[in-house]
């Protein structure tokens, strides 16, 4: 592990309910820090005393804010592919419009929580080499499932259901990432209506024929 890695890791994992529950008070605080105040203006020093506690205690389990925020967006990666794995073990509608728009939907609703908050992950937060290897393994999951769902649906007239589902799942993704953390607001029904009718015209319109000339 390089000197990078080890600091962007909690220095400390909880074992006792009482280590846990400070751990979860450091990482709420912070997520409300960055939000309020931005990444640069997110101390640890402000941190600690929205947690309550002293800097030398936030010090045990984190070695700086890089290393929290990390940890906040892990909790989102993991938070997020749940929400996807709880929506493919439900009875999915029968139209693939049904579908596209059941994990549009469950995108959105995994970026509510606070778009500040969000918007900072995103732009700022720092990427260790663990934390790449498990945003790729997510991807490919989610890929394999969307893959698989577009192989058995019979309203697919896409050609190559590999690179027609990686691009449903970076869409979708990308899409909500952006909209939702950005400064202006969008309307979130609009965001999944168009959403879902843009990738299920892409997904059911046919190949289209080959460039000429």
């Amino acid at each position: 592990m390089t000197s990078d890695e080890r600091r962007l890791r909690p220095r400390k994992q909880p074992r006792q309910t009482r280590a846990e529950l400070t751990r979860q008070r450091i990482l709420t605080a912070a997520a409300h820090v960055f939000a309020e105040h931005g990444y640069a203006s997110g101390t640890t020093n402000r941190i600690a005393e929205r947690a309550r506690i002293s800097i030398g205690s936030l010090y045990q389990y984190y070695p700086n804010k890089d290393a929290i925020l990390v940890e906040l967006l892990v909790a989102h990666l993991d938070a997020g592919m749940t929400a996807v794995e709880r929506r493919q073990s439900e009875e999915l509608p029968d139209s693939l419009e049904g579908i596209i728009r059941v994990f549009v939907r469950a995108a959105i609703e995994n970026h509510l929580d606070d778009p500040q908050l969000l918007r900072v992950m995103v732009e700022q937060a720092p990427r260790s080499g663990a934390l790449l290897e498990r945003i790729t393994r997510y991807e490919r999951a989610r890929v394999a499932y969307m893959r698989d769902l577009l192989d058995r649906h019979p309203e697919t007239r896409v050609g190559d259901t590999h690179t027609a589902a990686r691009i449903a799942v970076s869409t979708v993704e990308l899409a909500v990432h952006q909209l939702i953390a950005s400064p202006d607001p969008v309307d979130l029904s609009r965001l999944e209506d168009e959403l879902t009718a843009m990738l299920t015209r892409y997904l059911t319109a046919g190949q289209a024929p080959p460039a000429t000339g």
